[in-house]
């Protein structure tokens, strides 16, 4: 297999970016002054000026308002190099010619992992690849997958551009895996994480581009096909749990989500809005508390809020849009989701399958969680907002009805 030129720091990106290090810094982040001089010499352009200079009336204000110097200027670096690293997954998308092929080596690495990870999950060195962790009201010490990621629901939103990639490759015949296979390559991973807040803004995003292009996809045998498999294999689970398992740790969650009794539901959706507030009150609601910020004024609020112990050292508002309220205020707030609209019509993203799909599902999620510096966020936005995956451009993609449908599958072995 050849390795392109890339792979070793998308590997890096993907599968061990934390790993071994201390919380929050991450290897992108120590490879970001090798990332800008890349980006330098292959861009022929300045990339950094621009933030800074965007930065710098942001935060003279906070300096105004008042901050905990080093803890602003701490976070001012590291959301920094967050923009340098997003910077270069833009130059990659723009430079690779064939980004799908890396896909599908990730795509592999990454099933292979999985199978690895089953049977250590039942033995004592199950915390290598799995997290054990509260889950809601009534279910604690739930081992969810997260391979050598810090956590499920960030193992499951890395691998969130994967599963619509290679979706969409299965429904319109381009897929170069037996369907089967490829089936359970998409599916075992989110499974195994069991994010119920990324699983659930994948099928909304699903739902949303479906709704829009019904005519074309009514004619898709193969949707069609996989939509009905769904609903069976959902409605064969569902009675079986009913009868053989009603106390399942699935049917919990779900009960406590709709009887609003679950707090990490909750928690990371207007709760976290509530403590945004909260915060804005201590200093300004146009212009936020400021980076870094959060942990000085809403440490003892957060953590008695949430409930965490007394040993508690680090406390965050786990949804983005909420956190990026708090940080720069309704001012930082609007611009936020202007800049997501007006890029969504700028970069054309309903003309293409993919990038609907990314934008949809990132635009819901950042209402349910994430953080402000979450690279992985930032990588879905990117790479929803430019136009290099062709293939799945509406007027091309058609409805996996073509005349090449059959050569496709005969090429791909899918049976």
């Amino acid at each position: 297999m050849r390795i392109n030129k890339f792979f070793p720091v998308i590997f890096i990106y993907f599968f061990i970016n934390s790993f071994g290090l201390p919380f929050g810094l991450t290897y992108t982040a120590l490879l970001s002054p090798l990332l800008y001089l890349w980006m330098i010499m292959t861009r022929k352009r300045e990339v950094l000026w621009p933030f800074l200079l965007i930065m710098l009336p942001v935060v003279l204000i906070h300096l105004a308002i008042g901050v905990d110097v080093n803890s602003y200027f701490v976070s001012v670096l590291n959301m920094t190099l967050v923009y340098i690293f997003c910077q270069a997954v833009y130059t990659f998308l723009i430079k690779c010619e064939q980004p799908g092929t890396i896909f599908h080596q990730l795509l592999v690495i990454n099933f292979i992992c999985c199978l690895v990870a089953i049977p250590l999950f039942f033995t004592p060195l199950y915390p290598v690849l799995w997290t054990k962790q509260f889950l809601t009201t009534g279910v604690e010490d739930v081992r969810r997958l997260s391979l050598l990621t810090y956590e499920p629901s960030y193992y499951a939103l890395l691998f969130t551009p994967l599963f619509f990639f290679f979706l969409l490759q299965l429904l319109f015949f381009r897929n170069t895996i037996n369907g089967w296979l490829l089936l359970l390559m998409l599916l075992l991973p989110l499974a195994l994480s069991f994010s119920l807040g990324v699983i659930s803004a994948i099928a909304m995003a699903i739902a949303v581009m479906v709704t829009l292009h019904y005519k074309k996809f009514l004619h898709n045998k193969r949707f069609i096909n996989l939509l009905g498999l769904t609903g069976l294999v959902v409605v064969s689970v569902l009675v079986v749990g009913f009868v053989f398992f009603p106390d399942n740790i699935l049917f919990i969650r779900l009960d406590n989500v709709i009887s609003g009794k679950d707090p990490s539901g909750k928690g990371r959706t207007f709760e976290a809005f509530w403590l945004a507030d909260q915060l804005l009150a201590q200093k300004s609601y146009w212009w936020g508390i400021g980076p870094g910020q959060i942990k000085i004024l809403g440490f003892d609020l957060i953590r008695d809020f949430y409930g965490y112990g007394r040993d508690t050292t680090r406390v965050a508002i786990p949804n983005a849009a909420a956190e990026t309220l708090a940080i720069f205020g309704w001012v930082g707030f609007s611009v936020r989701i202007l800049a997501e609209c007006l890029l969504f019509v700028y970069t054309k993203v309903w003309r293409n399958y993919y990038r609907l799909l990314l934008f949809v599902f990132v635009f819901i999620y950042q209402f349910t969680g994430s953080f402000i510096t979450n690279i992985a966020e930032y990588v879905i936005w990117i790479m929803a907002f430019t136009a290099v995956f062709k293939e799945y451009d509406i007027e091309k993609a058609g409805t996996g009805q073509r005349t090449e449908g059959k050569e496709n599958t005969r090429q791909s072995g899918d049976r």
